[in-house]
């Protein structure tokens, strides 16, 4: 029985000091995790209350629930429907993030399995292009779209995304391309595999966990953007994030309402990380061991 503790105490100094150091660190970060989670628990707690047991203060978190504010956020009593903004959200960040991949897989090819001249240039260019703040270029994007007849479509927003999304996009894929076996491209290359074969059939494989991440990632920053869409669009292509701005009117903050439509917009996201999870985790830390 004492075999273990004797066994423990006979570790060197190093050892038990990297010991203590790695329970402090799981233990920061379960505090840290805890940190997070805690504020979403509480708004989609929130959004089962009433009205009058949301704005307590302390919030009252043994109230009763109900489905009010979920009623209110579909439609019920309002006549408002939260599906236009839904779909406009969805197809934006579905169309954006296939142009991104689209584009992104061939750009980190070049630069870092087939390198062109200068690689490290162009790669600093893509990164320039996210040093301007997105309100700097607001109003020329808006003339841009008044001028074209552009505004208030959905088209734009498609277009906008990718431009956003795709300098990321292009440096996550270099890194994950980066770790594609040279040998495996040789010998597509003997085989006589073309630039098409070589990419959907043998780097597309390796790099799936890089590419689930990248476009996680990509379809992330696209579904919660509200910059643009709150300017640039209407009542015919606004988005859910700009949908719930609209829950803050003149007679003033329904909270329980507000939780229950931010609630609901955050599904699809945690949704399709839920479901990705695996492939995020391996993507992410894909070149973190050599």
């Amino acid at each position: 029985m004492t075999g273990a503790p004797r066994a423990a105490h006979r570790l060197p100094a190093p050892a038990r000091r990297r010991r203590r150091r790695s329970a402090y660190l799981g233990l920061l970060a379960w505090l840290c995790a805890l940190l997070f989670f805690v504020p979403v628990a509480w708004m989609v707690l929130t959004s089962f209350h009433s009205e009058a047991d949301a704005a307590t203060n302390p919030p009252s978190v043994g109230a009763s629930l109900t489905l009010h504010g979920y009623r209110e956020f579909f439609g019920e009593g309002t006549g408002i429907s939260p599906w236009p903004p839904l779909i406009n959200s969805l197809t934006a960040s579905v169309l954006s993030t296939l142009i991104v991949l689209a584009l992104a897989v061939p750009a980190a090819y070049a630069l870092s399995i087939k390198p062109v001249r200068k690689w490290s240039d162009v790669l600093f260019f893509f990164l320039s292009t996210k040093m301007l703040p997105l309100v700097a270029g607001l109003l020329p994007i808006y003339l841009v779209a008044q001028n074209t007849g552009m505004l208030d479509n959905i088209w734009l927003l498609i277009i906008l995304y990718t431009s956003m999304n795709l300098p990321i996009a292009v440096w996550m894929m270099r890194s994950f391309l980066s770790e594609v076996p040279a040998e495996m491209l040789e010998a597509a290359s003997l085989d006589g595999a073309g630039l098409h074969t070589t990419l959907l059939r043998i780097v597309a494989p390796v790099a799936m966990p890089g590419i689930a991440a990248t476009a996680l990632i990509s379809f992330i920053f696209s579904w919660n953007e509200l910059l643009f869409a709150r300017v640039l669009t209407g009542t015919v292509a606004g988005t859910a994030p700009v949908f719930l701005t609209g829950f803050v009117t003149s007679q003033g903050l329904f909270l329980a309402k507000v939780c229950a439509a931010a609630t609901v917009i955050s599904l699809p996201v945690l949704l399709a990380g839920f479901a990705a999870q695996d492939k995020l985790v391996q993507g992410l830390s894909l070149g973190a061991v050599k």
